[in-house]
């Protein structure tokens, strides 16, 4: 509601008051301020007039009198705003919010009369968002209504107006589509505790507009999240719905099962995958794209479960196969070990690490840049992870015993340069890929192992001769994904040397007097993290290498011998990035194996 100029300290913000206060308190030059007034009474249209001033004043880019050169950004003015107002400054969250709770305390209608919206709850008080710290008309009603004290927190204009139409909206879309699920169905979800209600159930249409909404939201708020998985996960009651972003799941929404049974299907027919089929597990893909325009793969995956079917869908990035080795995360020295391993013309490169470590990444730069109009570059993949035109493709398909080892056979005879296998799971697999290097062919491929070097135990336990890996294993890489440092807020602390001291034994790297921490704030959503990036550890197979490998290899053999050629282990590569200031100790420490419990292991 509008208030006049002279009432506005008890009602919504005018423009022209702002702007007095701004010159008033240094951010508007005294000399602008009549040109600047003139402008906001010009305001051409009704819309314009509408707008909270910080959106017309950023719009339009004026000038930081503070600040030489530099426009008043968001950020100056809700500063600004918070010590005018005494109030909290707060980012909305969308993954810290429930949605449900929060949008049944008030009304669409009156959440965008007075811009305001609740993002948390608890048995005592709701805490609202406004950009309007000066009205307060509301307040007493919202108080009354909930029977709870009322907290008032600062929120940016721009994401006010944004959530509140995404949270109704997905609101009213879940809402909407459990009413007609539950009208058409009674109860029923699918699960293992209630096959005696599957008779008299019935099923939300997957193309329902509620449904088609709520699939919508998801994909494009997982986008928006840098979200890598997406996870719907059916329980007895309701749905959970997580996102795994930097590694890390996050809760996002809990839907009506009914709900999630329709959210599901309505995924599979857009990965034309089979929505009647529920008890055996599927694999389909989506390609879409982000809010940017840009395209997006998804890699679907389905499972049963005892309350329903589970679908996971991994979120891949065309734009990572434009990456550089930097930017993934290579040291120059690690730049130049890979390069000459692929610029071998024939011979085997593995490449090792748990899932969702990098490692399709890794492959698929590596054979972009392969892929030159002169190399038939070839792959054989269990699924498909990306399309890519630069190469040809081929899917494993087990039932028609189209397997890593017979699709190996079939690329032989198709001329290739160099072969990409996605996993050497058995002997039948390496066999094949090793038969490929020996051949003349470049093969790369991946192995679920520690490190590099329980990779050639692992090859050895099943089944290869150590006289062809002698001829054909030209290196092995091995690496895992940390966190990155959020720029926004990490902080320099002094370290603790005892601790650096015994990590470092054993190397060749300083102490360093400080290192960088991981601290939060609004943008990282108070994790202290934001992105990830590659940790690796090379080793070339040289000739004082091969001649280590044999049936009973002693793996403290190679790794003495490794380490006379300058091998480096994945945590020191780790704590390299910690010196650097990319990445915590933290953080390395918890996804790095510690190399002495690999080589104790490994004996055994």
């Amino acid at each position: 509601m509008k208030t006049s100029t002279n009432n506005v300290i008890n009602g919504n913000m005018e423009l022209s008051q702002v702007v007095r206060w701004l010159a008033t308190d240094g951010l508007v030059r005294q000399d602008k301020i009549d040109m600047v007034l003139s402008m906001a009474r010009n305001a051409i249209s009704s819309s314009e007039k509408d707008e909270h001033p910080f959106v017309y004043i950023t719009q339009r880019g004026w000038e930081n009198a503070q600040k030489a050169g530099s426009k008043l950004t968001m950020d100056d003015l809700m500063h600004w705003l918070s010590i005018k107002s005494g109030m909290k400054i707060v980012r909305i969250d969308p993954l810290k919010i429930n949605v449900q709770q929060v949008t049944d305390v008030i009304s669409l209608s009156y959440a965008q009369f007075f811009k305001i919206l609740p993002i948390k709850i608890t048995s005592t008080v709701v805490v609202i968002a406004t950009a309007e710290p000066f009205q307060t008309g509301w307040k007493q009603e919202v108080a009354r209504i909930t029977g709870k004290a009322v907290q008032t927190v600062l929120a940016n204009p721009i994401d006010l107006n944004r959530y509140i139409i995404d949270f109704y909206n997905v609101a009213k879309s879940v809402i909407g589509a459990k009413k007609q699920g539950n009208e058409q169905a009674g109860v029923g979800i699918q699960n293992f505790e209630q096959l005696m209600e599957l008779s008299r159930r019935g099923e939300l249409d997957s193309n329902d507009h509620h449904v088609v909404s709520i699939v919508d939201w998801l994909l494009q708020y997982a986008f928006e999240q840098r979200a890598s998985d997406i996870h719907l996960e059916p329980r007895r009651d309701k749905g959970n719905v997580r996102f795994r972003i930097d590694g890390v799941m996050q809760q996002v929404y809990d839907i009506p099962a009914v709900v999630m049974t329709a959210v599901s299907s309505r995924i599979k027919i857009l990965a034309r995958m089979n929505v009647a089929e529920k008890r055996r597990p599927q694999d389909g893909r989506i390609k879409t794209r982000d809010p940017e325009q840009n395209e997006i793969e998804l890699r679907l995956s389905t499972m049963p479960t005892a309350f329903g079917e589970k679908l996971v869908m991994r979120i891949f990035d065309p734009q990572v196969l434009q990456l550089s080795y930097a930017k993934l995360g290579f040291s120059p020295q690690h730049e130049q070990i890979w390069n000459q391993l692929i610029g071998q013309p024939n011979g085997l490169i593995l490449v090792t690490g748990p899932t969702g470590s990098g490692k399709t990444s890794t492959l698929y730069t590596t054979l972009r840049q392969l892929a030159k109009p002169e190399v038939n570059v070839c792959t054989v993949e269990d699924p498909i992870e990306m399309i890519e035109p630069v190469f040809n493709q081929m899917q494993v398909h087990e039932k028609i015993d189209l397997t890593f080892a017979s699709g190996i056979r079939t690329l032989l005879r198709q001329d290739p340069d160099i072969i990409m296998v996605g996993e050497i799971r058995d002997q039948d697999t390496a066999d094949m890929a090793i038969q490929a290097s020996l051949t003349g062919h470049l093969v790369l491929s991946t192995l679920h192992t520690n490190d590099t070097l329980s990779a050639i135990v692992r090859l050895l336990d099943i089944g290869i001769p150590a006289y062809l890996m002698h001829t054909c294993l030209l290196g092995i890489m091995a690496q895992r994904l940390v966190r990155t440092l959020c720029p926004h807020c990490k902080q320099e602390e002094m370290t603790d040397k005892t601790v650096w001291q015994d990590l470092l034994l054993g190397t060749e790297l300083p102490i360093p007097e400080s290192v960088y921490v991981a601290k939060g704030c609004t943008k990282c959503r108070y994790t202290g993290y934001m992105g990830r990036v590659g940790i690796y550890e090379m080793l070339p197979i040289t000739n004082p290498m091969k001649s280590l490998i044999k049936i009973s290899t002693d793996i403290n053999e190679l790794y003495e011998q490794a380490k006379k050629e300058n091998y480096q282990p994945l945590r020191s590569n780790g704590l390299l990035k910690v010196i650097a200031g990319k990445t915590t100790l933290e953080e390395v420490l918890r996804v790095t194996p510690d190399p002495g419990l690999i080589m104790a292991a490994n004996e055994l």
